[in-house]
C-alpha cells in the first residue's frame, strides 16, 4: 500500500489548458471491518484500525479527515492508500479495505463482486472536484485546446507524436503524454468523455494512479502533456465525488464515529485541500444514514 500526500506544489507544476464539466464521483466503499474496536481507553473511548483505499483525487480529503480526526481519537488509527478507483474498489469489495475513496460511481460488475462476497456498502457524498489538462509552465506556444484535439491525441491508434501533429504551426518536438493508469476513475470519464468511449486510450504514456507522479512528470518535461483530477476552484457543480462506506463496517463506533467527523468537522477541510464542498443536503443525508 502506498500512502503520500498530494503535492500541492503541483498547481505551480502546469498550466491549466481545459477544465472539463462532468461527472466525476468520488466513491467510498467498505466490506469486512480490518480492526474492531475494543473501546480502550482514548480520547473519545474508541480504538482500533480503519482501513481505506482507493482514488488519488480523494485522497488528500480523506488524509486531511484521518489527521484531524486522530486528534480527537488517538487510539484509532486510519490508513488511507491510493490505489485508484477500480484498484481501490477491487480490495473493498474483496473485504480488505472499510472505505474506498473513488472519482466514479460503483461500476455493476463491481456491485456484483461486492455481493458475491456477501458486502453491502453506504454511500456517502463529500465533494466536488474539477478534471484539468495540463501542460508545462514552460510551454509558451499551447494556451489552449480543443475537445477534438484533445481526442486526436489522446485515441485508440493515434497518429500525433509530435506538437505539430496537433497543429502545424506548433514546433515539432515530441509530446511526452502523462495520465491516470486504467484503474482510475479518472481515466474512465476522460476516456468516455473526450474520446468517445470509457477505457478506450492510447496505451503509449506514462500512467500512475498517484496524482504526484503525474505532477512531477509535468513539471520535469517541457514537452508534456497530461490529465488528471485536480482540486481546481471554479464551479463545477455537476462534478460529484461521493463516498462509499461498508454497511457492516458502520456497526463498528470507531467507523461510525470517524465517517460523522467526515461528514460534520470535517467539512471545511475540504476547502483547505482544494474542493468544493457538497451541498449542506448532501452532508445530511450521509449522516442520517449513519447509526
Amino acid at each position: 500500500m502506498h500512502i503520500a500526500p498530494r503535492a500541492h506544489s503541483g498547481r505551480r507544476a502546469g498550466k491549466v489548458l481545459l477544465l472539463v464539466t462532468a461527472v466525476v464521483a468520488a466513491i467510498l466503499a467498505a466490506l469486512l471491518i480490518a480492526a474492531c474496536g475494543d473501546n480502550s481507553e482514548g480520547g473519545g473511548g474508541l480504538s482500533g484500525t480503519i482501513v481505506g483505499d482507493g482514488s488519488s483525487t480523494v485522497f488528500p480529503i480523506s488524509e486531511a479527515v484521518a489527521e484531524e480526526f486522530g486528534k480527537l481519537e488517538p487510539d484509532v488509527r486510519v490508513v488511507v492508500g491510493i490505489s485508484g478507483t477500480g484498484g481501490g474498489f477491487k480490495k473493498f469489495c474483496n473485504g480488505e479495505t472499510d472505505f474506498s475513496d473513488a472519482s466514479r460511481p460503483i461500476k455493476d460488475e463491481e456491485k456484483e463482486a461486492c455481493a458475491n462476497n456477501g458486502i453491502e456498502f453506504v454511500e456517502f457524498q463529500v465533494a466536488f472536484d474539477g478534471l484539468s489538462v495540463m501542460v508545462n509552465p514552460d510551454n509558451d506556444f499551447v494556451e489552449c485546446l480543443t475537445v477534438d484535439e484533445l481526442k486526436r491525441i489522446w485515441e485508440p491508434g493515434s497518429t500525433v507524436d509530435s506538437w505539430s501533429d496537433v497543429r502545424p504551426e506548433w514546433p515539432g518536438e515530441s509530446i511526452a503524454l502523462y495520465g491516470p493508469d486504467t484503474d482510475s476513475g479518472t481515466f474512465d470519464y476522460f476516456t468516455e468523455v473526450i474520446v468517445g468511449e470509457e477505457d478506450a486510450s492510447r496505451p503509449d504514456y506514462t500512467a500512475s494512479a498517484d496524482d504526484n507522479v503525474l505532477v512531477q512528470g509535468i513539471a520535469g518535461d517541457e514537452d508534456a502533456l497530461g490529465y488528471f483530477g485536480y482540486a481546481y476552484y471554479v464551479e463545477n457543480t455537476d462534478k460529484l465525488k461521493l463516498v462509499y462506506v461498508r454497511k457492516d463496517a458502520l456497526e463498528q463506533p470507531e467507523v461510525a464515529e470517524f465517517m460523522r467527523f467526515y461528514l460534520t468537522e470535517g467539512r471545511p477541510l475540504v476547502a483547505e485541500v482544494g474542493y468544493v464542498e457538497a451541498p449542506e443536503s448532501a452532508y445530511q443525508e450521509g449522516l442520517d444514514l449513519i447509526p
